[in-house]
C-alpha cells in the first residue's frame, strides 16, 4: 500500500483529532507543529491513545517510550517513522 507523504501525513491528522477528540480540525495541525508543550499541548493520557490510534491505523509499533519521544514530536516525525517502518516490513 503506498502513499504520498502528503495524503499520509492527513491520514496522520485525522487520527490524531479523531482518536484524542480535538476540538480543532486536521487542516489547523502544522506539519512541524510541536504535539506537546507549546504545540498542541498533548499530555501522558494523550500518548497512550495517540500510541494505539497509530498501531491501529497505520499498522507500526512503537515499542518503548525512547522511540516514543521521538516520534511523536509532530505530524513530519510520525510520518518518517511510518514509512520507515513500512520499508523495513517489505524489505
Amino acid at each position: 500500500m503506498t502513499t504520498t507523504l502528503d495524503s499520509l501525513k492527513a491520514e496522520i491528522k485525522q487520527a490524531i483529532v479523531r482518536s484524542l477528540r480535538l476540538p480543532i480540525t486536521p487542516a489547523e495541525i502544522g506539519d512541524a507543529t510541536p504535539l506537546f508543550a507549546e504545540g498542541l499541548g498533548l499530555d501522558s493520557i494523550d500518548v497512550l491513545e495517540l500510541v494505539l490510534e497509530l498501531e491501529r491505523s497505520f499498522g507500526v509499533s512503537i515499542g518503548d517510550e525512547q522511540t516514543g519521544m521521538s516520534v511523536l514530536r509532530s505530524v513530519d516525525t510520525i510520518a518518517e517513522f511510518i514509512i520507515t517502518e513500512r520499508a523495513n516490513k517489505s524489505a
